[in-house]
């Protein structure tokens, strides 16, 4: 037997946790006998992580967008003609080169991110990978640059699952999908202002010699570094460690949010690295479901994020600078629509509803972009898609942790679901491919049949959750090893 499941045996056998969700309600006018803290005085505890946690990691997966998908930009800027990019695939094969290692190094990610701690290792492979951005600037082969880009792909690998994680220990189940929109919100927005950065970045060509597609990596480059800097500044432990972060919570503080984790879902216990128990979640089929999802998702995401600059010019026939600017908007309306989505999910404690919905709309928005023949509504689908794709992340990302529980199987199932992320990448970079300009007909079907396939296994999930649920309810089944723990549908 596990040490987890140890734990949460004798935590039954002691009868001290149920987690209906009628015990997850909190008397938002006393004291709760069990926390010692009043609602009103817990929920400024939880903001002033929001103000440490939410802030310093959505600007860290902000610039980590910005970095892994300012290639657009940079190729509309001078990039594609210095650097031959228009030969064969060598532009697709230099977006692809990010994901390999970033795909590769997801697991290994987590595991260090748990053993050094999120504190020092998170900001420490930020500034690594800033600092190669920078470097992607002086390259004067297209070899070069595509080994760059692997590089940034494996320092950029740990962040995405350590944020998770992190998250994950610090936030109950019904307040993490906020949180979760809330990073994002801060990561698309940051990242969304990428186009007008690039355009105003592009405008330095010839300073020093050097094409304005350069100066896009560099400053960037120079932006990441500054940001991991602010990370390390900000940035907290897990909770039983938090202690050693300066100028955060004090130890009542601490205590409490320590005891509301354990009511809420009972695996804040600190349990030493085991590769069993690590690989063991990879045996749990919902796992990845999740990461399939996730997978569907991230192509349309990736897709879009990678080569709207590239949509806007070439197919719908906006000019070089517009299109640069014309990319904000969109993102601009997703971070809206993700909160939005965060707020609504967290309050109902729904997740694959949501998923559905965005999937729908989302193959409105396709088919705008793709059959139809006026800009100006082509363009507006470009705000469906995009708002629709990204806002999904968060979602599945709650979805995901809501319905699992153990610190190791939440390090081991963001790896997961990160790594099928990345596999989502590696599509998203292929499907809108040269050949098929302007139209990119085959990148549209790829995009529509992605929101079928999310639709079809919420809707699988949704029926086994449903039963699981209705076993516990009867007493018939206990669910991640926990009396009284229920799926989230």
């Amino acid at each position: 037997m596990s040490q987890s499941e140890s734990y949460a045996e004798k935590d039954a056998e002691k009868n001290v946790l149920q987690i209906e969700a009628t015990d997850l309600k909190q008397d938002t006018t006393g004291e709760d006998e069990d926390l010692g803290i009043s609602y009103a005085e817990g929920r400024k505890i939880i903001h002033k992580i929001d103000r440490r946690l939410i802030s310093a990691l959505g600007l860290m997966f902000g610039v980590s967008l910005m970095d892994r998908t300012n290639l657009g930009s940079a190729n509309i800027a001078g990039m594609a003609k210095e650097l031959h990019l228009a030969i064969g695939n060598r532009y697709s094969i230099a977006i692809i080169m990010f994901f390999v290692p970033y795909l590769i190094f997801q697991w290994p990610s987590a595991i260090l991110a748990r053993q050094i701690g999120p504190r020092i290792f998170l900001p420490a492979v930020s500034f690594a990978w800033g600092i190669v951005m920078l470097g992607m600037g002086f390259v004067h082969h297209w070899g070069e640059l595509v080994a760059l880009r692997a590089v940034v792909g494996l320092f950029e690998a740990a962040l995405l699952p350590g944020a998770l994680f992190l998250l994950q220990m610090w936030y109950c189940r019904y307040d993490v999908h906020k949180r979760y929109a809330s990073f994002y919100l801060i990561s698309v927005v940051g990242a969304s202002l990428s186009g007008v950065l690039s355009y105003g970045f592009m405008q330095m060509a010839g300073v020093g010699g050097y094409g304005g597609w350069r100066y896009i990596f560099i400053w960037e480059g120079v932006l990441t570094c500054v940001i991991a800097i602010i990370g390390a500044i900000l940035i907290v432990d897990f909770p039983q460690k938090a202690q050693n972060s300066r100028k955060f919570l004090e130890p009542r503080e601490l205590e409490y949010v320590i005891k509301l984790l354990q009511r809420d879902r009972n695996d804040t216990h600190e349990e030493p690295f085991n590769w069993a128990a690590f690989f063991k979640a990879g045996l749990d089929l919902k796992i990845w479901l999740f990461g399939l999802i996730f997978f569907a998702n991230t192509v349309i995401a990736y897709a879009i994020a990678l080569f709207l600059p590239i949509i806007l010019h070439q197919k719908m026939g906006f000019g070089v600078g517009i299109s640069q600017v014309m990319i904000t908007p969109p993102y601009i309306f997703a971070g809206i629509f993700m909160y939005v989505q965060g707020w609504f999910g967290d309050k109902y404690h729904v997740r694959g509803p949501i998923v559905v919905f965005n999937a729908l709309l989302g193959t409105c928005g396709l088919c705008l972009m793709a059959w139809v023949k006026a800009a100006g509504w082509q363009y507006f689908g470009v705000f469906l898609v995009t708002a629709t794709s990204n806002s999904s992340i968060p979602t599945v990302m709650a979805y995901q942790a809501n319905n699992i529980r153990g610190t190791w199987k939440r390090a081991s199932s963001s790896a997961i679901l990160v790594t099928m992320g990345a596999a989502g990448g590696i599509v998203g970079a292929l499907v809108f491919r040269a050949q098929d300009a302007p139209q990119y007909l085959p990148g549209m079907y790829a995009s529509i049949a992605c929101c079928i396939l999310q639709v079809f296994i919420v809707g699988v999930l949704s029926l086994q959750f449903s039963r699981m649920n209705k076993k516990v309810a009867n007493g018939e089944a206990i669910i991640e090893g926990l009396p009284g723990f229920l799926y989230t549908l």
